[in-house]
């Protein structure tokens, strides 16, 4: 059944994984391996602004980490 947005009362979190990727998940619902809750239950809207606000690079964990590297050794030449 698709939920209308404006009528949406459910709890949902934020969750992130190792690559620090967010998703909103159904506060009711086990989180699933490999996430974490990074925030309070809340409104749909209020997890979306949250996650709007912290999660500024998409790029993931890993790739972000290998570019610093090879920037690190194009500078030290």
């Amino acid at each position: 059944m698709p939920w209308d947005e404006d009528e949406d009362t459910r709890q949902y979190i934020v969750l992130v994984n190792h690559e620090e990727q967010y998703s909103l998940w159904l506060a009711n619902k086990a989180i699933p391996a490999g996430w974490r809750a990074v925030r309070e239950p809340g409104t749909k809207q209020e997890c979306l602004a949250y996650v709007e606000e912290v999660w500024t690079d998409m790029t993931p964990l890993s790739l972000r980490k290998t570019k610093a590297k090879e920037t690190d050794t194009t500078s030290a030449d």
